[in-house]
Parts: structure tokens; sequence; C-alpha cells
């Protein structure tokens, strides 16, 4: 096995641990909220923070899932004309693939560019959601799951356009 299907596979599997945090996320979420109600009716203390927490939980599962969205080919995209390409003119639909996976990827780039100086502020300010007294969340574990799922995301494009030009297929 060369080092590129190595390195392809080892990406695949950091994608699909990040997609199972983010649905342990979700199973969370609901746990939460399913005792936020039952506390809330049943004895009159609703949890504290639940919806900040699920404010940030939503962030981060969308974060950690997307790349493993792209990687299985379900990245939400109107596919109509790029279907028929592929039947007609697959080199002209392999082009367009491949433009729309370097967008995405300069995309996903400068949303890292962006996100990491609000990373790094979150995490040496120790900013955090909620009131001070009551319930405190730090930001900065959020922040980080969204700089993960970035990197994550923007090598998935770049491993769509490795596999297309390897001749493997690309869902």
């Amino acid at each position: 096995m060369s080092l590129s299907s190595q390195a392809l596979r080892l990406l695949d599997r950091a994608t699909q641990g990040a997609n199972v945090i983010g649905t342990l996320l979700i199973a969370g979420l609901v746990v939460l909220i399913c005792v936020d109600v039952v506390g809330r009716e049943a004895f009159g203390a609703p949890l504290k923070g639940v919806p900040e927490m699920i404010a940030l939980s939503i962030v981060a599962i969308v974060f950690l899932q997307v790349p493993q969205a792209l990687r299985a080919g379900r990245l939400t995209r109107s596919d109509g004309v790029i279907n028929v390409l592929h039947r007609r003119k697959p080199r002209l639909a392999a082009l367009l693939e491949t433009v729309f996976e370097v967008l995405g990827f300069a995309v996903v780039a400068t949303i890292l560019y962006a996100h990491w100086p609000l990373l790094v502020k979150a995490y040496t300010r120790g900013d955090f959601v909620g009131s001070t007294g009551n319930l405190t969340i730090p930001t900065w574990p959020v922040k980080a799951m969204i700089l993960v799922g970035c990197v994550l995301l923007g090598l998935q494009f770049l491993a769509r356009i490795a596999r297309r030009f390897k001749g493997e297929p690309v869902e």
C-alpha cells in the first residue's frame, strides 16, 4: 500500500472519528433535553445552562460531521447538471468537480484563517457563555472542534481530488 493510500485511509478514520463524536454529542443533547424537561415539569427545577449548551453543541456537531458528509458524497448540492455531464462528458464533469473541490478547499481555508485568532482569543481570555454565579461554559472547546472539523473538511476536499486523479471512485 502506498504512502498516499495510507494517508487517505488515516484521513478517513479521523473523519469517521469526528463524525462519531458529533453523533455522541447529539445523543448527549437528547439526554440533556429530556432531563431538563423532566426536571422542569416534575420538579419545577430545570437544568441550568441547557440553552447555552445546546447552542454550542449544535455548532460543534455541524463542523464535526460535515467532513464525513463530504466523504460519503452526501454534502447538499444540486447535481442534476453534473449527473448529465458525468454520463455525456465525463472528463468535463471531472474537471468541474475538481474546480468545485478547489473552491471548497479555498472557502474552508478562509474560514480557518479567520477562525484561528478567535480560538486563540477565546482560550487566552477564558471566554465563556452563561452568567457568572449561575453557570459558565468555556467557548474554546467548541472553537477547537470547529478548527478540527474545518481541517478535516479541507483535507477531504483535497482527498477527493487525489482520489479522482488516482482513478479511484469518488462518491
